[in-house]
């Protein structure tokens, strides 16, 4: 091998390790639904890829301002619904249904003006009509996008829940409008074809029999329509994934269980397959 390729190869290898020195380690949060949720056996080992969920404040003040859940525990936010185990049976799927080579466990990430956030090329972002984004968190997401971050967000329903997360991305991105998805974007095709899509409902549907939800206001008529929006950056690639009326978190989450209609389960994987698989090649 030439002296060159050498030095090269050692380069490359030395900008990877300093990648994986610089990622802060893996933590668990609490989170309000699982306490102590068991970790897969293979845990601690390194990947080339996993994907970030986002901790955010949100409207009750989270972290400046506790609440205390009916079990007595601290309310710890609502970034952490369905965290861990829709985190770690999505990421099973990844290493089944794509070659990534994903990490096994989530990483739990922050807009706290540090440089950890730029190392996770995809963050999720749950329940995010109840966010609320500072200033300065909203310009260091705003940063994220624009180096070539991907934010998919899901898990919020009907008008104030819509428009509490729009005031956020307007924060974010005051020039760049949100838009509907055309069903032939390349989003919905880089492994699966995904014209046929239709709504995947949460938890509550076993409660309720419906599949759709009103979110805060109870305006059940405005949970009815699922949308598939985004925000594309100057190339017209997608750089904000918005899954609005649906819960995609709660389709792996409960994707092991039989009550739970292997349909719903599916389209949730494929959609998260295709935005991941899009992330990497767009």
């Amino acid at each position: 091998m030439p002296l060159r390729s050498i030095r090269l190869v050692a380069l490359l290898g030395l900008a990877s390790g300093l990648i994986l020195l610089a990622q802060r380690p893996f933590k668990e949060y609490p989170a309000i639904e699982y306490d102590n949720f068991p970790k897969p056996a293979d845990w601690q080992n390194r990947a080339e890829w996993t994907r970030g969920r986002l901790r955010y404040p949100d409207i009750y003040g989270y972290p400046f301002k506790q609440l205390l859940m009916q079990d007595g525990r601290d309310f710890p936010g609502y970034w952490s619904m369905d965290y861990p185990r829709s985190d770690r049976h999505l990421l099973e799927g990844v290493r089944r249904l794509t070659r990534i080579e994903s990490r096994s466990v989530e990483q739990v990430v922050s807009l706290d003006g540090t440089s950890d956030i730029y190392n996770w090329p995809v963050i999720y972002g749950v329940e995010v009509g109840h966010w609320l984004l500072p200033d300065d968190q909203a310009q260091q997401l705003r940063e994220y996008l624009l180096r070539g971050g991907f934010l998919m967000v899901d898990d919020f329903h009907g008008e104030q829940e819509w428009r509490i997360f729009a005031a956020g991305m307007s924060k974010v991105f005051p020039e760049r409008p949100i838009v509907d998805l055309d069903s032939r974007d390349p989003i919905f095709h880089t492994i699966y074809d995904l014209n046929d899509r239709f709504q995947v409902p949460g938890a509550q549907y076993f409660d309720t029999g419906r599949t759709y939800e009103p979110g805060m206001g109870g305006n059940l008529a405005a949970g009815k329509e699922a949308h598939w929006r985004g925000i594309y950056d100057d190339k017209g690639r997608i750089m904000v994934a918005i899954c609005h009326n649906m819960d995609l978190g709660d389709g792996w989450e409960h994707s092991d269980e039989a009550a739970y209609k292997e349909e719903w389960a599916g389209l949730a994987y494929k959609l998260a397959m295709n935005y991941f698989v899009y992330d990497l090649t767009h």
